[in-house]
């Protein structure tokens, strides 16, 4: 017992120490558009600091899985979590790629972002697996309306930006299925309100820091 959470603790700070100090890792790519030299300025600027707070959306999935993960009962649930969890990671090296493209970098508050998000998910796994599910498929159904906002928000010209935008919202919906098909429970409605106002905060600050 002792022995098992020793490895996991050990686990969740290597995966923590690589995801905020190491560069982002993808084992797949989306096919993306050649990349567009019109930009102006402006347009570079603006799809950078949207992209940035995609990047610190994506360091907080990290720490919401990952904290999620740690504290599972369920083995079943742990998987799809760290499943879920890797292919997030896949978003991440996606937008770190996309943000260097433009000329800009991550958001100054990622660990911040990260450590928050991982007290909320170790804190919703100790309500039980049903309820950090909930949390998953509440998360991961508001991130979805976010990157359909951002499709809207991004430059027209920003073609590679927009491919990115367009995989992750689909694969952000089917985390959100996938977590209502392992049993997640509906939250209370005081919470995904509170959600929602913490997510206002995050992409507000990120745009900018």
């Amino acid at each position: 017992m002792f022995a098992s959470s020793l490895d996991t603790l050990l686990m969740t700070a290597d995966q923590t120490l690589r995801t905020l100090f190491a560069p982002a890792r993808s084992s797949r790519w989306p096919e993306l558009p050649p990349d567009e030299p019109s930009l102006t300025a402006g347009e570079k600027r603006h799809a950078a600091s949207l992209m940035r707070v995609n990047h610190a959306g994506e360091i907080a999935a990290q720490g919401l899985y990952r904290g999620q993960a740690a504290l599972s009962r369920d083995p079943a649930v742990r998987e799809f979590l760290e499943r879920s969890a890797d292919q997030e990671a896949d978003h991440l090296a996606w937008c770190e790629a996309r943000l260097h493209e433009l000329g800009s970098r991550p958001s100054r508050l990622n660990v911040f972002w990260y450590l928050g998000s991982f007290g909320l998910g170790a804190a919703a796994a100790l309500l039980g697996d049903a309820i950090s599910l909930g949390f998953v498929q509440e998360t991961e159904e508001q991130v979805e309306g976010h990157l359909a906002g951002h499709l809207d928000r991004l430059p027209a010209a920003d073609q590679r930006s927009r491919r990115i935008v367009e995989v992750m919202k689909s694969e952000e919906s089917g985390h959100a299925d996938a977590a209502r098909a392992h049993g997640a429970a509906t939250l209370p409605p005081p919470i995904p309100r509170l959600m929602r106002a913490a997510a206002r905060v995050m992409t507000g600050t990120a745009y900018w820091l």
